[in-house]
C-alpha cells in the first residue's frame, strides 16, 4: 500500500474523487457522481455530472427535474434511463425524509434508490471522513483477488474479505488506490505488470496475457 501511494501520487484522480476534492467533500454531489459513475468511463461521468450539477446542485432543485431532463442531461452514462430515475427519486427522498441532506450512516444511505455498498461506502469515506468502511468496485475486487488478498466471486464478498484480510489504517484508501492503479496499470485484459512497482509482491493470479511494453 505504501508503494501504491507513492506511485499513484502523479497520475490522474479518479472521477469521483476529482469531483469530491473539487466541491470539498460535498456529499450529495459525491452520492450522485457515483451514481452515476456505475459501469461508465471516467470521462463521460465526469462530464455528465457537471451537466447534472450546473443546472441543480440541492436535493430539492433536482427533485423538480423531469425524468427525461435528467436523462437528456446525464447522457451518454451507461443505464441512462434508469439512472435518471434513481436519480430524482434518491433527491426526493431526500427532500422529504432527510431534510436535504445526505445521511450519514450506510443504514440510510442503502435505503436510497440505486444506492448499493460500493455508492455507499464511497459516500462515507469521501464526505463523512468514515476510516471504517472501505469501497470495492470492480478494479478493487479484480486486484484483490490477483494480488491474492481475497478469493472471492463478487465486491459485496471481496469487500467483506478484505476486513478481515487488510489492516484496518488502509481501509479508506483502498479504493482510491486500487482504482487507480486499476485504470493505469492493473487493467483487466493485457495489465502493464512490467511497469507494476508491486510486481514483486504480486502472484498475478488468474492474468493471462500481459502488455509487451
Amino acid at each position: 500500500m505504501r508503494a501504491l501511494a507513492r506511485a499513484i501520487d502523479n497520475l490522474k484522480l479518479p472521477a469521483v474523487e476529482k469531483i469530491a476534492e473539487d466541491s470539498q467533500e460535498d456529499p450529495f454531489e459525491v452520492l450522485i457522481a457515483t451514481m452515476l459513475s456505475a459501469q461508465t468511463r471516467d470521462a463521460v461521468t465526469a462530464a455528465a455530472s457537471e451537466r447534472l450539477f450546473r443546472v441543480a446542485r440541492k436535493p430539492r432543485t433536482m427533485a423538480r427535474l423531469t425524468a427525461k431532463q435528467i436523462e437528456r442531461l446525464i447522457y451518454p452514462v451507461s443505464f441512462y434511463r434508469h439512472k435518471a430515475k434513481h436519480v430524482r427519486e434518491t433527491c426526493r427522498i431526500l427532500a422529504d425524509r432527510f431534510g436535504g441532506r445526505v445521511p450519514a450512516t450506510m443504514e440510510d444511505l442503502l435505503l436510497l434508490p440505486g444506492v448499493g455498498r460500493k455508492t455507499a461506502n464511497l459516500v462515507m469515506i469521501l464526505s463523512f471522513r468514515s476510516l471504517r468502511n472501505i469501497c470495492v468496485d470492480t478494479h478493487v475486487h479484480r486486484i484483490s483477488n490477483r494480488l491474492g488478498w481475497v478469493r472471492t466471486r463478487t465486491p459485496d464478498e471481496t469487500e467483506q474479505a478484505l476486513y478481515r484480510s487488510t489492516r484496518d489504517r488502509w481501509w479508506p484508501y483502498i479504493n482510491l488506490y486500487l482504482v487507480t492503479w486499476g485504470q493505469n496499470v492493473c487493467r483487466p485484459i493485457y495489465p502493464r505488470c512490467g511497469a507494476c512497482v508491486i510486481r514483486p509482491y504480486c502472484p498475478q493470479i488468474g492474468v493471462g496475457q500481459v502488455a509487451k511494453r
